[in-house]
């Protein structure tokens, strides 16, 4: 069954956890959405992970716009996730519809998602107003990563806490169909999805949320630029990629590659006529 922002209230509703994956080309989204993972999410984590910034501030629209439009041609099932990078709503209510509409229109997303609380809550709503799901983003939001002085956890102080809290409730008051809760205590994680009718997915905030999200090449050990805590490797991809390509560079250097059963034939008499 195909997944929907319809679907994701209704799993809530069941007490069933949803899973969410990035992928950021054809061939990685086809395997998400072949394992039956129910989202798959291109974030702007693909800065790091596929551009190699040390942050997700200067990835543009036309990144998002162009990874977007590759997984939409391999998810056939999963819900199409697209980021709204850094800047491309922040200016205005007016240029985040545009932006939104363009993920949908050139980049085949079936949802966007911003970072913020009370201060996106306007552009939520008229991105909604729009016909278009809109899936938010509190707690640690990347994007803020100089306003926050790095990556740290959200939400320990009591203040923080119940900012955090009224931020989840204000997003769906706003018409967020989900919010993904990045770094914060698992305590506060369990409150907030306690708290609002919406699908909580959590990334380091606890096993209490309604569902789960991970880069793919975190979970595969693929990136080792940084290991957040709250990463579970489920393979060691990474080296097995780097045993496959160390394979194939000897196996070339010593002629056992190509074999004989790689190659095509011809009528060989033609090379002796060749001049």
């Amino acid at each position: 069954m195909k997944n929907t922002a319809i679907t994701f209230r209704e799993a809530k509703q069941k007490g069933e956890k949803l899973t969410m994956l990035t992928a950021y080309d054809y061939s990685t989204a086809k395997l998400v959405d072949e394992a039956g993972i129910n989202a798959i999410l291109v974030g702007d984590s693909l800065g790091m992970v596929m551009l190699g910034y040390e942050d997700t501030l200067s990835v543009t629209m036309e990144d998002m716009i162009h990874h977007s439009a590759a997984v939409a041609r391999g998810a056939k099932s999963a819900l199409l996730i697209t980021d709204m990078p850094f800047m491309s709503y922040q200016t205005s209510v007016y240029d985040a519809v545009v932006n939104a509409g363009r993920l949908v229109k050139e980049g085949r997303a079936q949802a966007v998602k911003l970072e913020g609380g009370l201060e996106v809550c306007e552009h939520i709503k008229a991105i909604v107003k729009a016909s278009i799901p809109v899936c938010a983003h509190i707690g640690l939001t990347p994007q803020s990563v100089n306003a926050f002085g790095g990556f740290k956890v959200q939400g320990k102080g009591e203040a923080a806490a119940q900012r955090l809290l009224d931020e989840a409730r204000a997003v769906e008051e706003a018409g967020a169909f989900s919010v993904v809760l990045e770094c914060v205590p698992q305590a506060l994680a369990e409150k907030i999805t306690q708290s609002v009718s919406i699908p909580t997915i959590g990334i380091g905030a606890g096993a209490g949320c309604d569902g789960q999200v991970l880069v793919y090449q975190d979970m595969l050990a693929m990136y080792s630029d940084m290991a957040p805590k709250f990463v579970r490797q489920f393979a060691q991809v990474g080296a097995q990629m780097k045993e496959a390509f160390a394979a194939y560079k000897t196996a070339v250097c010593d002629g056992t590659f190509p074999a004989q059963e790689h190659t095509f034939k011809m009528d060989e008499t033609i090379i002796d006529r060749l001049y």
